[in-house]
């Protein structure tokens, strides 16, 4: 007798690129869920006294029991230290996220410092650059002199 390969469950189907529609839920659940602990919760870490902390994103894995929460302090100041200082706060938040979100699994909760900002910013300065400028301001046609016609 032989036997067949076994089969699989995602045969046929292309492989899914992103995070399923079902992890982007659970990411803003958990987002909108963390921002209204913020507001109303007073964090016992002095790195986190007076700093507001605005969290972007929610990334929920698939099995929905880890969540990777990017955040900016406003202003963008000391981000390593409110970073460190929401981490160690995280199994606090988790509690009060159980509490709040009806999930069959609360998520673990990691910090990041969120960098698009900082990306953002970095390729606004780049644009400003006079020698950028000048390239971005030039008609299409009229390219730089390369050296190399034929």
């Amino acid at each position: 007798m032989t036997r067949r390969p076994p089969i699989s469950r995602g045969a046929g189907r292309p492989a899914q690129k992103g995070p399923s529609q079902r992890q982007l839920r659970a990411g803003e659940l958990v987002r909108h869920a963390l921002v209204e602990i913020l507001r109303e919760e007073e964090l016992d870490d002095p790195a986190l006294y007076g700093v507001p902390v605005t969290i972007t994103e929610v990334r929920v894995s698939p099995d929905l029991s880890h969540a990777t929460c990017f955040i900016q302090p406003l202003g963008g100041e000391n981000a390593e230290a409110v970073t460190a200082a929401m981490n160690r706060a995280s199994r606090f938040l988790r509690g009060k996220l159980g509490r709040m979100i009806d999930l069959r699994v609360t998520p673990d909760l990691k910090f990041r410092h969120d960098e698009t900002f900082d990306a953002a910013e970095k390729m606004n300065r780049l644009f400003d650059d006079p020698k950028v400028r000048q390239d971005l301001d030039r008609p299409d046609g009229d390219a730089p002199d390369s050296g190399d016609e034929d």
